[in-house]
């Protein structure tokens, strides 16, 4: 299987990554994510290590029962040969109407067919009033025209 654009990257197919990605995320499919990842892919996110397609996709199914109405933006850090490494935000709710801002980075290996082999994620969330919020397209992709984090200021 393979999973274009594929490495080593340009900045033009770096970016394009970038975009995929945050588009199926925001799509909050665990399946459809999972499939971005190769099978003995390897996470680290915050304090926990998970090896596997099967494995992420189980996480991802938690992670969005519980951070509801979830809208993410992914931006391009930098990127050489295999590996980019992007800057994120997303924006979401608990059960109790709390909202948060969770930021951080990511760093991206990939193989030969475009599939991320491993992803290493830091992240720090911060709580916000609904009134803050700066994510509010409807639920799925980000509009082309929704400002990007650098333009957001974030």
């Amino acid at each position: 299987m393979s999973r274009p654009p594929l490495p080593p990257f340009t900045a033009e197919t770096a970016a394009q990554k970038v975009r995929l990605a945050e588009d199926a995320w925001n799509s909050r499919d665990p399946e459809r994510v999972a499939q971005a990842y190769s099978i003995d892919s390897h996470w680290r996110n915050r304090a926990e290590f998970i090896v596997g397609r099967d494995r992420i996709e189980a996480f991802l199914q938690r992670k969005w029962s519980r951070e509801l109405e979830y809208r993410l933006i992914k931006e391009l850090w930098a990127f050489r040969e295999n590996r980019i490494a992007v800057r994120f935000a997303y924006e979401w709710r608990d059960d109790s109407g709390n909202w948060f801002r969770s930021y951080g980075n990511e760093n991206w290996e990939f193989d030969a067919q475009g599939l991320m082999r491993l992803r290493i994620a830091s992240i720090n969330d911060l709580p916000i009033s609904a009134a803050d919020r700066k994510f509010q397209w409807p639920l799925g992709r980000r509009p082309d025209d929704h400002p990007s984090l650098s333009d957001l200021g974030l």
